[in-house]
């Protein structure tokens, strides 16, 4: 456990070529962390960081489905400390609580010959306290402590999420992505509902379809079906 670092992340990632084997990066404080896109992460005092530094067998863009493994990971341990709590998955890779998000999931890394090096996956939730609102039309911020009155250790969320992770992980080495999509998908936010999908060049409604075996978010439109690799959900 560090006490302090400028990003969980980026801390990973200079230490991913001296580690062997799967590895926790965990620290009480995250003081300039990010999320997709640039964005920065806040990280008030009391909140969850941690980045898990892996080194996958798989090409890139098989590695990257790791994202619904983690926010799954996230989920089980979420719900396993605070039963009943009103989780779902916002995708790409959110995880919300009440309809607020509660945590986000960063992955970055490095490839050489179509081939991994390494994937870093970073996770920040939000257990006490919440970031100021961000941008217009996003989903409000909460916390695990204001929506529930739970207050969890980021130690104890620790010891939890690095189970749940093995098990998902040991899930999706050994039968692929498609349990992994169908758990997610179980779990999901607004699921055969309209939304938006926001891309730089862009933006396209329709309604919430499913994730196809490449975890791209598939939206029935006007014009037709159309799958969307990457964009920002908005409801």
């Amino acid at each position: 456990m560090l006490a302090q670092v400028d990003s969980t992340n980026a801390e990973a990632m200079r230490q991913a070529g001296g580690l062997s084997g799967p590895t926790w990066i965990f620290a009480a404080r995250q003081l300039s962390g990010r999320g997709r896109r640039g964005r920065a992460w806040r990280d008030p005092a009391g909140n969850f960081a941690a980045s898990l530094v892996l080194r996958p067998a798989e090409p890139p863009g098989q590695a990257a489905l790791r994202s619904f493994a983690a926010s799954l990971a996230l989920h089980d341990a979420l719900s396993a400390l605070v039963p009943g709590a009103e989780l779902a998955l916002k995708w790409p890779n959110d995880v919300l609580l009440s309809g607020g998000k509660l945590a986000g999931i960063l992955l970055e890394g490095s490839s050489a010959g179509g081939r991994m090096m390494h994937l870093v996956i970073g996770i920040g939730v939000n257990l006490t306290g919440v970031p100021e609102p961000g941008e217009a039309g996003a989903l409000p911020a909460v916390s695990l402590l204001s929506e529930t009155g739970a207050r969890i250790a980021p130690e104890v969320l620790l010891d939890h999420l690095a189970a749940c992770y093995a098990a998902r992980e040991a899930e999706f080495q050994a039968e692929g992505f498609a349990p992994i999509r169908a758990a997610w998908l179980a779990r999901a936010a607004r699921l055969g509902q309209e939304v938006t999908a926001r891309t730089m060049r862009g933006e396209t409604s329709g309604r919430f379809e499913t994730v196809d075996a490449g975890g791209n978010l598939v939206l029935s439109t006007a014009d037709g079906r159309r799958a969307i690799p990457a964009a920002d959900v908005y409801f």
